[in-house]
């Protein structure tokens, strides 16, 4: 993300005149005027690749003025730009919102609560206490025989 801004703000630099690379305001981790880097002015012989891509973008900006950066194509440039903010908005954020809020409860607290308030009625109902010493029934439980220890 910050790369593609760094892009961004390069080829609008080249587009008004200014040379590539000169100060940088809060490129380092504090950010702002304080961490301000400046570097030195390109060398004379800078790299042909570079030179090239640079030539590049400011011909694209100078034939497309609202350049998004996804396309030399103005067409094309528009309908990826469209493209890449539907699904990064819509079905990202939209979506991934409320797929989280469907998700299930954590812990199941409030299922927990309803439960206990269906059997607390529910012996209420029977007449009988509404706790009991036993969780089981006494009665139901197999134990095994006390010479088998």
């Amino acid at each position: 993300m910050m790369a593609a801004l760094g892009r961004c703000a390069r080829r609008l630099l080249l587009l008004r005149g200014f040379p590539a690379r000169g100060a940088r305001a809060g490129s380092g981790p504090g950010g702002g005027a304080a961490a301000a880097v400046v570097t030195p002015p390109p060398a004379a012989a800078a790299p042909r690749q570079q030179h090239e891509e640079e030539e590049d973008m400011v011909a694209a900006l100078r034939k497309n003025p609202d350049y998004h950066g996804f396309d030399a194509d103005p067409v094309m440039d528009v309908w990826n730009m469209r493209l890449a903010f539907f699904f990064g908005i819509s079905l990202c954020i939209v979506v991934g919102a409320t797929f989280l809020h469907y998700l299930p409860e954590h812990g199941m607290r409030k299922w927990a609560r309803r439960e206990a308030e269906r059997m607390v009625k529910e012996r209420e109902r029977l007449g009988l206490p509404v706790l009991d010493s036993n969780y089981f029934d006494p009665s139901k439980l197999v134990l095994p025989a006390e010479d088998e220890e």
